[in-house]
């Protein structure tokens, strides 16, 4: 067997690399172990938004000017399924970073700060009293699973998939827009709802374009998912602002929604990222998600050796659970898109509303009794 690792983290995402990169800010003494089976840079399907809740996790793990180099989108539209939309300059301005650039520099600072950074596919895991073994010979005082939607060590410590009506499909893609675009557009469609295609502009001008919706509403077509998901990504295009060629690089995933997030973890194994099904069932959003449960992952690692599960459940109800809860309620009302055209309309006219949403939305927000009274009330008019 190896030597004893402190913490071992499978997966270098932004939830695997945030949890080594705590691990070490907390303890720079302690052995830190990041696996992936992937060589970086890699590219990853995803609508690449970084917003600033995620930026402030960034900051707070010591790389504040990570994305300096990269033009903020201060803009963002959005547009109902009945057609009311919305468009404003949003309160604190998001990022679009494509993941090829974004991950490999948060695994450069991990191993620039100490973690050893290894390409390896786990295959097996076994509580050994205080440790656990990866593969029958790493020996890791605690695991932080940070290894995606389709995680292998969530299904080796036995906990189940997330289940398909928690499950939502998307492909993403590149295409080219005006090297000016600072805008944001979501565009949602009453046909399969709940469902919504993007465009969001990197900066160089290209910009990330994608349609996703529920897994479920998928399986009901009958029909292969590339023909749904391209199919409906290439006739919505004309929405999405001035894209101005045909979109490339199209790739699906999996997004395991946080309205079906399980237990996150088992005796010393954490589960964080898109491998706690911790992705926002209203957006789609998830690297927020990913680089705060890393880093909760590995304070409670670190610094609660004796029971690192439950400092970790403790950290997330703190951090997460008013927001969690708001967003499960925000999503059952959302399979109505009549609540949602309230809802945008609302922001339409009321700028703290527009960027309430931004915050639930792309953040940890939560929606005061006061906004939820508007919305319903708008809700009941349009049905009058």
């Amino acid at each position: 067997m190896d030597d004893v690792w402190d913490l071992v983290v499978v997966g270098a995402g932004p939830a695997g690399s945030a949890a080594a990169l705590r691990a070490r800010q907390l303890d720079p003494g302690c052995r830190v172990l990041l696996l992936d089976r992937a060589a970086f840079p890699r590219d990853k399907a995803c609508g690449d938004g970084i917003a600033a809740h995620a930026r402030q996790e960034l900051a707070l793990l010591g790389l504040p000017g990570l994305l300096d180099d990269h033009r903020p989108t201060p803009r963002l539209s959005v547009t109902s399924p009945g057609g009311a939309r919305v468009s404003a300059v949003v309160a604190r301005p998001n990022h679009v970073v494509p993941r090829r650039v974004f991950d490999a520099r948060l695994v450069e600072a991990a191993r620039a700060r100490g973690v050893e950074v290894r390409r390896h596919r786990v295959r097996t895991l076994t509580a050994l009293g205080e440790h656990v073994v990866i593969d029958g010979h790493l020996v890791a005082r605690a695991v932080v699973a940070a290894d995606g939607a389709n995680s292998a060590v969530r299904r080796l410590i036995g906990v189940p998939p997330s289940p398909d009506r928690h499950t939502a499909i998307a492909v993403r893609g590149y295409a080219d827009v005006p090297p000016d675009d600072d805008e944001q557009v979501i565009v949602m469609q009453s046909e399969a709802w709940p469902a919504y295609a993007w465009s969001f502009p990197v900066g160089d001008g290209t910009a990330n374009v994608g349609y996703g919706l529920l897994l479920p509403m998928l399986r009901q077509t009958g029909r292969p998912g590339r023909e749904i998901l391209h199919g409906r990504l290439a006739r919505l295009l004309p929405l999405l602002g001035e894209v101005r060629s045909p979109v490339r690089d199209l790739r699906a995933h999996h997004l395991p929604l946080s309205s079906g997030r399980p237990v996150p973890g088992a005796g010393r194994v954490l589960l964080a990222g898109d491998a706690a099904s911790l992705v926002n069932p209203l957006t789609g959003e998830g690297i927020y998600y990913a680089l705060l449960s890393g880093r909760l992952a590995a304070e409670a690692a670190i610094g609660s050796p004796g029971d690192p599960l439950r400092a970790y459940r403790r950290g997330l109800r703190r951090a997460l659970g008013r927001h969690l809860r708001t967003t499960d309620a925000l999503a059952l009302a959302a399979r109505s898109p009549g609540f949602i055209d309230a809802a945008i309309a609302v922001a339409a006219r009321r700028t703290e509303v527009f960027d309430l949403l931004v915050d639930v939305g792309l953040g940890a927000g939560t929606v005061p009794p006061r906004l939820a009274a508007a919305v319903a009330l708008r809700w009941l008019k349009n049905f009058t």
